[in-house]
C-alpha cells in the first residue's frame, strides 16, 4: 500500500474517532425533543425553607391600612393611574399641611395657605376668623408638634379620578385668647394642649397638579 494512501486512512481513523467523542460529549438533538425540566427552587441552607419570589403585597400601603381593606383597594387603584404616588411622601406633605394651615386659621391669616384649602372649607375657616375679629379677640398661638397622626380612610373614583384620603392628627400646641383689652379669657400662656382633628385631602389623580387640598375637617 502506497504512503499517501496509508496517512489517509490514518487521519480518516483519526476524525471518526474525534466525531465519536464529540458525540458522546455534546449529545444529540432530534426534532420535537422534550423540553428543559424546569428548575426546583432549592431551600435556603440557613433555614431549610424554600425562598419563593413573588410580587407581595405593597408595604408603602401595608404599612399604613389593613391589607384586605377597602381602603388599600382605593390606594392600589391611585398608584394603578399615578405609579409614582406614594402614601409615606403623602403623610409626610400633609404633617407639613396641618402644621401650615393650624397656624395660619390660629393666627387670623389663611393668605399663605389658601391654595391648601377646598372652597367650601376657606370659607368656613374665614368666618371664624371673621367672627373673632368682630369680638375683638386675638389669639396667641405656637406650634409644639404631632403626636400621632394616622391615615384613617382611603377613596378612588374611578370615573372621576378623584381621590381622598383622611387622615388624623393629634397635634400640641400653646393658644391663648386675648379680649379687645389684651385680658386673657381662655387657654394659659405656655400650656401645651393636645388637639385632634381628622382632616379630608382630595385631588385628583393622572394630572399635572399634584397638589391635595384639605376639603373636610372633623374631629
Amino acid at each position: 500500500m502506497s504512503s499517501p494512501i496509508l496517512q489517509l486512512l490514518v487521519l480518516a481513523g483519526i476524525a471518526i474517532f474525534l466525531i465519536l467523542r464529540l458525540k458522546n460529549v455534546l449529545g444529540t438533538r432530534e426534532g420535537f425533543e422534550k423540553p428543559p425540566v424546569p428548575t426546583q427552587p432549592q431551600p435556603d441552607a440557613r433555614t431549610g425553607t424554600f425562598e419563593v419570589i413573588t410580587g407581595g403585597p405593597d408595604p408603602d400601603i401595608t404599612d399604613h391600612v389593613a391589607e384586605d381593606s377597602q381602603a388599600a383597594r382605593a390606594l392600589t387603584q391611585m398608584k394603578g393611574l399615578e405609579p409614582d404616588f406614594s402614601v409615606s411622601e403623602f403623610l409626610g406633605g400633609a404633617r407639613a399641611a396641618y402644621e401650615m394651615i393650624l397656624m395660619g386659621f390660629e393666627k387670623g391669616n389663611l393668605e399663605d395657605v389658601k391654595g391648601l384649602l377646598g372652597e367650601d372649607v376657606h370659607e368656613s375657616f374665614a368666618e371664624v376668623i371673621a367672627a373673632r375679629e368682630q369680638q375683638g379677640l386675638t389669639v396667641d398661638a405656637e406650634f409644639v408638634g404631632i403626636r400621632e397622626l394616622t391615615l384613617v380612610g382611603a377613596e378612588f373614583d374611578p370615573a372621576t379620578s378623584r381621590a381622598e384620603l383622611t387622615v388624623r392628627f393629634l397635634g400640641q400646641l400653646t393658644q391663648v385668647v386675648h379680649d379687645s383689652n389684651g385680658a386673657v379669657v381662655e387657654g394659659e400662656p405656655g400650656k401645651v394642649k393636645t388637639q385632634r382633628d381628622i382632616w379630608t385631602f382630595e385631588r385628583q389623580m393622572g394630572v399635572d397638579d399634584l397638589n391635595w387640598q384639605l376639603v373636610a375637617t372633623g374631629e
